[in-house]
């Protein structure tokens, strides 16, 4: 386990070059760091396929989908419009300020920390980076010690990609990430739970660093009756089996509309054997559960629920990390299935008769990360975006929203604070500094010492500006 002091000297390495980096690290040095980075991860993505495998049995079509695509796609957009990102902005005067001259200049942060999760180990770390990098930060990497390989393969990828200075890697577990909290971070993006959310802002909150909090929550989906039921199905297949459910915008529970339940579940039982066949365990398509004691917690959910009336209806096979894609139904509050985070592949469908009743639900809990709709109706969709507050919304898809460099991405409360992706994610790792200058500015006539004539002009202005 690497020591405080070493982790000192990593953070002090860092924001000792922070001056430098201010001049010297502009749009050239950047879109070269930036090509370095896609370069190592295209030389490394045989050794990404293979750590990512070893770690929890992602096949390889769903680690370039899911893991190193979303990446590539981030540093080309970056590329392609950084240099609009970098430009000084100029803003235009007010009444109050006329003869002035406002603009507004992007800056770095400064040295900044990214701790990711487990569930897409190599994305989540690597993602963010390339905001950093793009902002003109130095950053510590700190990836998740539930996925070993994957970890190791980062760490050599940014030794031999990046000087220490610039970009380094910490590998341990909790009291590492305790370690690095210690130190004074001008920003933190953190990405997992929102319990340990509450942690990390906690320990920001000591240094008044800046924090971005990518977290999760029950994102719920909502079948229309008009809902194109094959569409919905596969999408929602997708959305959620992906990555064995271990995905923070994976459907985690949903409601369709009573009229259409049956007709909708065989559909999506269907999806799913065409997906991953009669058996996913035999495949090579279906990820596996990330270690035996995240697949305990699963099937303690599922024991749970069937011991108080809830009915598996479609898989609910385990062995060791297999869990295979589950279908339950007759859900209760008093099960914990409904109020814990699923996070693998177990789906409670809830059949509903009024909208009402499941906006009140929605909105009676924490703001999820996603929500998705599946209605033809557009009027449908729209007055459950009206109602209803999360993260981000999908209207006949799933996931989707994440992979948009032109959106935010991001959660609201419970969920999260802050954005990721494109220019949202190079705000995010940037100070937006205004500037004012003088040029022949009549806010002089009012300074003191206030004699008869400053007051009137003082009431003058409070007349026409106020």
């Amino acid at each position: 386990m690497v020591d405080n002091e070493a982790i000192a000297a990593v953070f002090a390495r860092q924001k000792a070059g922070i001056a430098a980096r201010r001049i010297g690290f502009g749009l050239d040095e950047r879109l070269d760091a930036l090509a370095r980075l896609r370069q190592g991860i295209e030389r490394r993505e045989p050794d990404i396929v293979r750590a990512l495998y070893q770690d929890f049995g992602k096949p390889e079509p769903e680690v370039i989908l899911t893991e190193t695509l979303p990446v590539l796609q981030e540093i080309r957009h970056a590329t392609r419009h950084l240099k609009d990102w970098m430009r000084e902005r100029r803003v235009s005067p007010t009444l109050a300020t006329l003869g002035t001259s406002g603009r507004i200049r992007p800056e770095p942060r400064g040295a900044c920390l990214i701790i990711a999760p487990w569930n897409y180990p190599f994305n989540l770390a690597l993602a963010p980076l390339v905001s950093a990098l793009a902002a003109g930060n130095s950053a510590v990497l700190k990836p998740s010690e539930m996925t070993p390989a994957t970890s190791q393969v980062i760490a050599d990828l940014i030794a031999e990609t990046f000087p220490p200075d610039l970009v380094a890697v910490v590998q341990g577990g909790k009291e590492v990430s305790q370690q690095l909290l210690d130190q004074p971070f001008d920003h933190i993006f953190f990405t997992g739970s929102p319990e340990v959310g509450k942690i990390v802002m906690a320990a920001a909150a000591r240094h008044l660093s800046s924090v971005t909090l990518e977290l999760g929550g029950k994102s719920p989906t909502i079948v229309g009756p008009g809902a194109d039921l094959d569409k919905a199905a596969r999408w929602i297949a997708f959305g959620k089996f992906v990555n064995a459910g271990q995905t923070c915008i994976a459907p985690d529970h949903i409601f369709v509309h009573r009229s259409i339940e049956e007709r909708f579940s065989e559909a999506l039982r269907a999806t799913i054997r065409h997906a991953y066949g009669d058996d996913p365990r035999k495949g090579g398509d279906f990820a596996r559960i990330v270690n035996t004691h995240h697949a305990e917690r699963l099937r303690g959910l599922l024991e749970d629920a069937t011991g108080k009336g809830a009915r598996i209806t479609f898989g609910g096979e385990t062995e060791g990390t297999y869990l295979s894609p589950t279908l339950i139904e007759a859900i209760t509050p008093q099960m914990t299935i409904d109020h814990e985070e699923i996070f693998g592949p177990v789906l409670p469908i809830m059949a509903y008769d009024g909208l009402d009743e499941v906006i009140d639900r929605i909105n009676g809990r924490p703001k999820p990360l996603a929500l998705y709709i599946f209605e033809k109706d557009a009027a449908f969709a729209e007055e459950i975006i009206a109602r209803t507050s999360s993260g981000g919304v999908g209207v006949n898809l799933t996931a989707m929203h994440y992979t948009h460099p032109g959106l935010p991405f991001g959660g609201i409360n419970n969920s999260g604070m802050g954005a990721a992706h494109g220019r949202f994610g190079f705000e995010t790792f940037s100070h937006e500094k205004p500037i004012l200058s003088d040029r022949w500015s009549a806010v002089p006539m009012l300074f003191p010492p206030y004699v008869p004539r400053v007051r009137r002009l003082i009431r003058l202005a409070q007349r026409f500006l106020g």
